[in-house]
């Protein structure tokens, strides 16, 4: 191997090891209130597989076709990993969907179906002229879906002119990243077979470098000082966050979440949380406690007229609170009642 093949081999396969490490990190080491970081260390883990793949067929072209099947059947994850992920942040899912398990049981079990009945051994024409090319149309086509989940943040991005939150840049980074990877790939009898290993290192540590500034910047931007900013919010604007947030609250019941936080909702509703601060102080004139809690009581109210026998703390419990004490102060401040009188 000369001097250049081992400097790109280097460069390729750094992409493809940390992109294993922060895989193992994201499925077992890091802590979060959704199921969204099983999806990304999933895709980063089949992302890597497939480079190492192609690092390894194309500096030992010998290699057994046994590693070539498995780098290619890993590809097959890429789109419905990717489409897991971009669903699980845009929804902001909170548990883990029985639906995603079905999914990636019944690819799981195609993967292997194929791969005992032609494996890439004996059928190397199937793989190199079918499967191969069916594997990439089935990758587009969730990618398409992706694009599809994502068009609030395009809209806000091309249309309103909005500049991308932290969580926005992180879903685009990784949009576009799987996005390249597969353009590379596919133009790779173009230019080059490493073309998409050198692509997926390249995507890799911009996006890094690119989460790292806009965490970055946002820190060091203050909430308070935007929260404060002279900026009246547009009216249509108003009445359409106002019509998003009442359609999120009452089809996903997020405020029976007792630990939803400010930025938590905007999150759901692909917002900056300081656009709904501003929305709920500047045009409600209600904190985000207060306005959260109006829903808890209403459905109190309701499971309190449906249910009178029903326990009060297990009502308190079903709205979203802690403690029961907590729930009888706040029944009592926006009812000027409690409970048991508003039942009696």
């Amino acid at each position: 191997m000369n001097l250049d093949n081992e400097f790109i081999f280097f460069f390729s396969a750094l992409g493809a090891f940390n992109s294993i490490i922060l895989s193992v990190y994201f499925m077992i080491f890091a802590r979060s209130a959704d199921h969204s970081n099983y999806f990304l260390g999933g895709l980063l883990a089949v992302l890597s597989i497939r480079v190492w793949k192609s690092l390894f067929f194309y500096f030992n072209p010998e290699l057994s076709k046994i590693y070539l099947q498995i780098g290619l059947s890993a590809c097959f994850f890429i789109g419905p990993f990717l489409y897991m992920f971009i669903k699980s942040r845009v929804k902001s899912s909170q548990t883990f969907n029985k639906q995603h398990s079905i999914h990636l049981a019944i690819l799981l079990a195609i993967v292997l179906v194929v791969g005992i009945m032609f494996p890439y051994q004996q059928y190397v024409n199937l793989w190199i002229n079918y499967l191969y090319q069916f594997i990439n149309f089935q990758w587009m086509i969730y990618l398409l879906i992706a694009a599809f989940l994502l068009k609030n943040v395009f809209r806000q991005l091309l249309i309103k002119r909005e500049k991308p939150d932290y969580h926005a840049v992180w879903l685009l980074s990784v949009f576009f990243g799987v996005f390249i990877i597969w353009i590379a790939y596919n133009t790779s009898s173009y230019t080059s077979y490493l073309t998409g290993a050198l692509s997926f290192s390249f995507v890799f540590y911009l996006s890094i470098l690119l989460i790292f500034y806009k965490r970055k910047k946002e820190f060091v931007v203050t909430a308070k000082k935007e929260k404060y900013a002279n900026v009246q919010i547009d009216e249509s604007e108003v009445n359409e966050l106002l019509e998003k947030i009442e359609l999120t609250l009452t089809e996903e019941k997020l405020y029976t979440n007792p630990n939803l936080t400010l930025p938590a909702f905007a999150k759901s509703l692909n917002i900056r949380p300081q656009l709904l601060s501003q929305l709920l102080n500047n045009n409600l004139n209600k904190s985000f406690s207060q306005f959260i809690n109006e829903y808890r009581i209403e459905e109190a109210k309701t499971l309190l007229r449906s249910n009178p026998n029903l326990k009060i703390e297990v009502i308190a419990e079903q709205c979203g609170y802690n403690s029961k004490s907590t729930f009888y102060t706040a029944f009592k401040k926006i009812t000027n009642t409690t409970p048991a009188k508003f039942t009696g």
